[in-house]
Parts: structure tokens; C-alpha cells; sequence
């Protein structure tokens, strides 16, 4: 049977209710069922808009970036004109910020292919930095992306292991796991570095990052 389009439902409509389950549910329980019964329609009314779920989570993806966007234009940026590092550090603190608004935010965006080409000003301006700092085309976007995997890689695990702001859940029992590991005091040890202070582990990872792109700049 052909789906009867609903005139009342839009895609911004349908992306804006995806989120606000998706805070709710989480990623798993997201289903195309779900979300047409929290916008009062049946489900084959989504089909109109999105031929399935991947569909529908690439404009996720695209919606949430289209945000962060919109934050960091209001926000002003405030990093000097020519401070590479400074472009580079931010860029990716606001993209780990903007993920963790969004139960399962990083599983959402990862992989996902943007819905237009919104993306493209702010990937320009971020190479253009690296550019006029000495960086090749070819190592500024390397050292770009390599930051931008890291990034969403770290907050996919993050949203696993930390407590859960959106159902309370107290996150990994990081003594549990000592406990287990008890024969093997480095590996329990290194639990706590790994699964406690995920703000601070973030920095280190990412000047970790920063140290090898330096270097790839200075060579």
C-alpha cells in the first residue's frame, strides 16, 4: 500500500523529534515506529522523508552539525587570526562538546554522510589555518582529520563507560574492574586513567595529537 503523505510533517520535524527521542532512548531503542508515534502519525508517513533509518540518522548527523555551527558563529570564536594550535585545540573541544549533548551523539555522527554541503565553509576555513601555517594541502588535511577521528572515537567510548547524564546510569565500575584485574596490577591501575576523568584524559589525548602534528610540521 502506498503511504498517504501527512501535508502537516516536515523533515526539520521529524530530525527535531529524532533528537529528542534519541536523548531518551538512546541510539538502540531510536526506531522509525518510535518516532512517528511521538509526532502523532504512522510510521510509513516518515518514509515520505527518509527511505530508512540510515537515511534518516545521515540528517542526524547533518542537523547536529548544522548546530555546532550555528553555536560557535554565535559564540565568536575568539581564537586569534593565525594561531594554528589555538584553531586546531578548539575546533575539536567544540565538536566533543557538541557530540555530548546528544545521547549516543558520537555513535550518531560517526561514518554518517552530510545531507548537503554546510559542512564545507567551516572544513575550508580549518584547513586554510593549517595552510598558512606551513602545512601542506595533503598534511593539513591529515593532521585535520586525524584530530576529528580522534575526537568522536574518544567520545563513542566515553558515552560507553561515563555516567550517563540522560538516564543516570553511574557509568563503569572502575573498582570492580581492579578487582578482576587484580593479577595484573598495571592493566587495573590504568583503569583509572582510562575511566574516571574523561575531561582531562580528553586534553592529554588531544596534546598528544597536537605534539605529532608539530612534529610533522617541523619536519
Amino acid at each position: 500500500m502506498t503511504p498517504q503523505k501527512t501535508p502537516k510533517l516536515d523533515r526539520k520535524q521529524v530530525v527535531d523529534a529524532a533528537l529528542r527521542l534519541l536523548n531518551e532512548v538512546g541510539l538502540d531503542g531510536l526506531t522509525l515506529r518510535a518516532i512517528a508515534a511521538g509526532l502523532d502519525v504512522k510510521a510509513p508517513a516518515l518514509y515520505w522523508h527518509f527511505k530508512d533509518k540510515q537515511a534518516l540518522l545521515d540528517e542526524m548527523a547533518t542537523e547536529i552539525m548544522r548546530r555546532m555551527t550555528a553555536r560557535t558563529a554565535e559564540a565568536g570564536g575568539g581564537t586569534p587570526a593565525g594561531d594554528w594550535r589555538g584553531t586546531y585545540l578548539t575546533t575539536m573541544r567544540t565538536l566533543r562538546a557538541e557530540l555530548l549533548r546528544y545521547r549516543d551523539g558520537a555513535k550518531v555522527y560517526s561514518g554518517a554522510r552530510f545531507t548537503d554541503t554546510s559542512y564545507a565553509a567551516g572544513l575550508d576555513a580549518s584547513l586554510r589555518v593549517l595552510i598558512d601555517a606551513g602545512f601542506t594541502l595533503a598534511t593539513a588535511t591529515r593532521a585535520w582529520y586525524t584530530a576529528y577521528s580522534y575526537t568522536i572515537g574518544y567520545v563513542i567510548e566515553e558515552q560507553a563507560m561515563a555516567p550517563n547524564p540522560f538516564d543516570g546510569d553511574e557509568g563503569y565500575d572502575v573498582e570492580a574492574r581492579a578487582d578482576r584485574l587484580a593479577e595484573h596490577p598495571l592493566a587495573a591501575e590504568a583503569g583509572r586513567a582510562m575511566f574516571v576523568d574523561f575531561d582531562e584524559g580528553f586534553e592529554q589525548g588531544l596534546a598528544l595529537v597536537l605534539a605529532g602534528v608539530e612534529s610533522v610540521l617541523a619536519g
